[in-house]
């Protein structure tokens, strides 16, 4: 049994949710530079050079790479053989949260209930939290700021089993096309399939926090990333929408068993941002 005070998950969900809107990492940045340079329509080339630009100042000045700061997501894996003291794991994460927002002076987006007045709750919280209880010792979280321009382009649907691979690869492509420039690509496209309705769905939110070249386990799917991205970049939409061969910078498929009669299917988009990292206490 190993204890973990729950003041060391705040400070490090502080300093997690502004290194993120920040800092990009080198493989993202490297990631970036690659489509740059073989981005053949000038366009969009001119916009690919305008984000690296935009990235590197805003590492070099600790200074948001959007206006959009996101709402945090953060992915939990306790593990089952941690003791948690000094307070509410939960509480302790919008804690976080409220505490990085504030002292990066972060962009509040967060309203209180979705439909009536939609009140500002001031401070960026609630985040969205997702816990799964894991063996061992250790407390990971994969903290995220999800903007909204390309939340916003997302979908769910239930399928049949009936032409799925042919069903897959259209619903894919009628997402970004339909997304067109304002989920600022390039893209990283998340897709869930299996599961339930809202394990599609949290499917397709976990794909997106894969690093950089990670491809799925299963070789199949993995070629199936493979043909989706190449697709997703033949619709010329190009970075920013102004044209070319680079709308995506990858696809990501995470599965999960379902039952015989459908394919539930989520496809949830992330700008080129992919602000998202790991803690592990």
């Amino acid at each position: 049994m190993r204890t973990i005070n729950v003041a060391e998950v705040t400070a490090a969900v502080a300093r997690a949710v502004q290194a993120i809107n920040f800092h990009t990492p080198a493989p993202v940045l490297a990631q970036l530079k690659d489509v740059w340079a073989l981005e053949p329509s000038p366009a969009g080339k001119l916009a690919l050079q305008d984000i690296v630009e935009n990235r590197q100042v805003a590492t070099e000045r600790q200074v948001p790479m959007c206006q959009d700061t996101g709402m945090a997501v953060v992915f939990v894996r306790l593990g089952q053989d941690v003791h948690l003291e000094g307070g509410d794991l939960r509480a302790a994460i919008a804690a976080g949260v409220r505490q990085g927002y504030q002292e990066g002076y972060l962009r509040k987006s967060v309203v209180a209930e979705p439909l009536f007045d939609r009140r500002n709750t001031g401070d960026n919280t609630p985040p969205v939290i997702h816990f799964d209880l894991v063996p061992g010792d250790q407390l990971r979280l994969t903290v995220a700021a999800k903007g909204f321009g390309a939340e916003n382009m997302s979908r769910v649907k239930v399928l049949t089993p009936a032409n799925r691979l042919e069903n897959v690869k259209r619903e894919v492509l009628s997402v970004v096309q339909d997304a067109g420039p304002n989920a600022c690509p390039p893209i990283v496209v998340g897709v869930g399939l299996g599961g339930t309705l809202e394990m599609a769905a949290l499917l397709a939110k976990r794909a997106l926090m894969r690093e950089v070249g990670e491809r799925h386990p299963d070789p199949r799917y993995a070629a199936f990333e493979l043909e989706l991205l190449d697709l997703v970049n033949r619709t010329g939409i190009g970075p920013q929408g102004w044209g070319g061969v680079n709308t995506a910078l990858d696809v990501r498929i995470e599965t999960y068993p379902t039952h015989i009669a459908a394919v539930p299917l989520a496809i949830n988009l992330d700008c080129h941002l992919q602000r998202h990292m790991e803690i592990v206490i």
